[in-house]
């Protein structure tokens, strides 16, 4: 199979493209393989990846625009760029409201909305908390959560209103947004977890459990905004080597009987089970202590996007896929379930399709 685009930004033509790894086909005796993988350009990131069951579309956001895949013709439907209504083209964040908008969070573009051909783009002028969005999350009543680096927003599609929490956070620093099946909403920031249930906030650090300990003696990160308004970037190094920052959590997701997973910085997989915190690292088989990205199949099967590369863990052991496994980077910064129950994870140059037995 083949699947090409050619994204043009004024003279730089990006290419995205597919084919499959026969040996990695046929290899199935992990029972976990890249069936597929398709690039997008050497020095392009992929941030986002969100699925559209109901037109079985995968939305890809890149550091130079957003794809929109026909996931059962395995073709590229659109190319968006500043050229087509995007603010900005780096894309952290994609996500899709409950009247059927498609909502792309960018990086100091603020927030583009899109249907039928239609664009509308957000900025702090209209209400919204930042320039610099990273995740959505809708709720019970169908209005939608927007992560910001400058607090949270909530959004209400009925009457295009914004109201924004920042003292009410543990941090303002929002990477990652969840619901759990009571139908509170959940905050991944730089500084903790939060936890908001429509009257109440709550708050949880690492001297709460959240994230294990550094065993490693890993160099602690400075890298953080706490306390500033400087914009710093997203590495994870110091001085090209791993760091450790545990109260940074960069996704977090509910499972269906309530318990609360997430992903930190240098601290593993962190579970919350209402009582207390629990981690999971690479001593248990984790790939990597930097968890970037989570998702959770129909089977109730995790998937984890680290600094080492994929993991899944089945609520017993882990399966790992790295670069010798056709990842092509081992920084898996999103990753998500498709329809058919394919996994497809994002990386630096591309995006692979996996499939699990």
């Amino acid at each position: 199979m083949k699947l090409k685009l050619k994204l043009v930004l004024g003279t730089v033509a990006v290419m995205l493209c597919g084919a499959i790894h026969p040996a990695l086909a046929a290899d199935a005796k992990t029972g976990v393989r890249v069936i597929d993988s398709f690039e997008v350009g050497d020095n392009v990131y992929v941030r986002a990846l969100t699925v559209e069951k109901a037109t079985d579309t995968l939305w890809v956001g890149t550091s130079v625009g957003a794809h929109e895949i026909d996931l059962k013709a395995s073709k590229p439907r659109n190319t968006f760029t500043r050229q087509h209504g995007l603010a900005n083209e780096y894309v952290f964040a994609i996500g899709i409201d409950s009247q059927g908008y498609k909502w792309f969070g960018t990086n100091a573009g603020g927030a583009s909305r899109y249907k039928d051909g239609k664009w509308k783009t957000y900025f702090p002028m209209h209400g919204l908390a930042d320039y610099w969005i990273y995740c959505f999350q809708n709720d019970k009543d169908g209005n939608l959560w927007i992560g910001t680096w400058a607090g949270v927003n909530h959004f209400n599609v009925k009457t295009g209103k914004f109201k924004t929490y920042v003292k009410e956070l543990i941090n303002e620093w929002v990477y990652g947004l969840t619901m759990d099946k009571a139908g509170r909403i959940w905050f991944g920031t730089e500084g903790g977890v939060s936890m908001f249930d429509g009257k109440r906030w709550r708050s949880w650090t690492h001297k709460d459990g959240l994230g294990a300990d550094n065993e490693a003696k890993l160099q602690a990160s400075p890298n953080t905004g706490l306390g500033t308004r400087s914009r710093h970037d997203l590495t994870t190094q110091v001085e090209g080597l791993g760091s450790f920052n545990p109260n940074y959590v960069f996704s977090i997701h509910a499972d269906p009987a309530g318990v609360i997973w997430a992903g930190t910085w240098g601290g593993g997989v962190s579970r919350y089970d209402g009582k207390q915190w629990s981690n999971l690292t690479t001593r248990d088989g984790l790939a990597g202590n930097i968890v970037y990205s989570m998702v959770q199949d129909d089977k109730g099967v995790f998937w984890f996007g680290t600094d080492k590369g994929l993991s899944r863990y089945d609520g017993k052991s882990f399966k790992n896929l790295g670069k010798a496994e056709g990842l092509f980077d081992t920084h898996v910064y999103a990753v998500t379930v498709a329809p058919n129950g394919d996994i497809w994870a994002g990386t630096k140059r591309g995006v692979v399709r996996v499939a699990a037995q």
